[in-house]
């Protein structure tokens, strides 16, 4: 990519570091998309001897590139977000990736087409640890930060994500346990 470009993409995609989650840190401040993509991606770094078969480089590339659509739109709560919403995001990123130069256009655009088919072990692997690491940022924030919806969703999230393999199921159950734990602590229950 020539200087100039990736500059241009670099300054489109500083966007994530200012974009905050719902979600906050362990000391009280809102997590940016940027941090939660970092994570998921070295997530997938640190489970390439659980998944010997799969392309885990694809799947860090899928991991960093995942919420890249909120440059534009922001980040909006999974228990917020509208099938319009997730359109216009969609719309946004994909004229913004068709800006980008070949090659790196055309690779972007085949691994979203890609993570949104969901039926690669790399899309399946890269949807369930973007799914469980919310979860775990959730764990790791004061419980006061907690949505009330997030109390039972935090049980749920990315359990069907996880379906695929066994590593992953007992991962996803390990941070369940782990939200049951907090929750117990703080003497909270799940709200319907």
């Amino acid at each position: 990519m020539e200087p100039e470009k990736l500059l241009e993409a670099l300054h489109t995609a500083e966007k994530l570091k200012d974009t905050t989650r719902h979600c906050y840190t362990s000391k009280g401040r809102h997590e940016s998309v940027a941090e939660h993509s970092w994570r998921i991606a070295l997530m997938a770094f640190w489970l390439r001897d659980e998944f010997p078969q799969a392309d885990m480089d694809k799947v860090i590339r899928m991991c960093l590139i995942h919420d890249l659509g909120e440059c534009f739109t922001g980040d909006i709560p999974a228990f917020d977000k509208t099938a319009a919403d997730e359109a216009a995001e969609e719309a946004l990123l994909s004229r913004w990736v068709d800006s980008l130069p070949e090659p790196v256009c055309t690779e972007m655009r085949t691994l979203y087409a890609e993570m949104a088919a969901l039926q690669t072990t790399e899309a399946k692997i890269y949807k369930a640890l973007d799914k469980m690491e919310a979860v775990v940022q959730h764990n790791e924030s004061a419980i006061a930060t907690w949505e009330p919806q997030e109390y039972a969703l935090n049980l749920t999230y990315g359990v069907e994500q996880s379906q695929f393999s066994p590593y992953m199921q007992a991962l996803r159950e390990a941070i369940r346990q782990e939200t049951l734990r907090k929750m117990e602590q703080e003497g909270a229950t799940p709200q319907p």
